[in-house]
């Protein structure tokens, strides 16, 4: 019986679970996004928000622990400079994870996993509407209103968009390598 083991070892020995969530880190914080399966984006959810809430604070100490962690002075960095001016006011819940289907190879669940507040596609809506009207932020408690629906429906239309973002973005890299390769 595993009560109480709340870690997903990936399929994976301890040091090698943390070189790859440690690389994958590394690489969120860089391209803001990245494309991964759904167990290592949720394990890596784990790992990587409680280093952004010490982004938040810049001290030395916690700049000391962000770089045990992560083992990479830029992305210390960039976590304590863009990302912590970007996440200041959100308390907690700093990344989305967007599932995205299946791989051809091997069917694993696949997934994007991206900080919310970089992304203007899907951000971009909600937060014009919010403002232009001033309405209050609404907490996830109390009654559900008719207005459940439509927010639904404009998270999976917004889901979609960053989908096709993301595959455009993938498209516009492996042309550039195919056409670096032909010449």
């Amino acid at each position: 019986m595993r009560h109480g083991k709340k870690v997903n070892h990936l399929g994976r020995k301890k040091g090698h679970r943390k070189a790859l969530l440690r690389n994958l880190s590394i690489a969120l914080v860089q391209h803001k996004r990245i494309k991964t399966t759904l167990a290592k984006a949720k394990a890596l959810r784990v790992y990587i928000e409680p280093l952004i809430t010490k982004g938040k604070t810049n001290s030395t100490h916690n700049r000391r622990v962000v770089f045990s962690y992560l083992g990479n002075k830029t992305a210390v960095a960039e976590i304590f400079s863009t990302i912590s001016e970007a996440v200041a006011d959100r308390p907690g819940g700093y990344l989305r994870i967007i599932k995205t289907g299946y791989r051809m190879s091997d069917s694993a669940e696949m997934a994007i996993i991206e900080f919310v507040d970089f992304n203007n596609v899907y951000t971009s809506g909600t937060s014009k509407d919010e403002a232009s009207t001033g309405k209050k932020k609404r907490t996830r408690r109390g009654k559900k209103s008719s207005g459940a629906a439509t927010t639904a429906a404009t998270a999976t239309a917004a889901a979609a968009t960053t989908k096709e973002a993301f595959t455009e973005e993938v498209e516009k890299t492996s042309d550039k390598a195919t056409g670096s390769e032909e010449e």
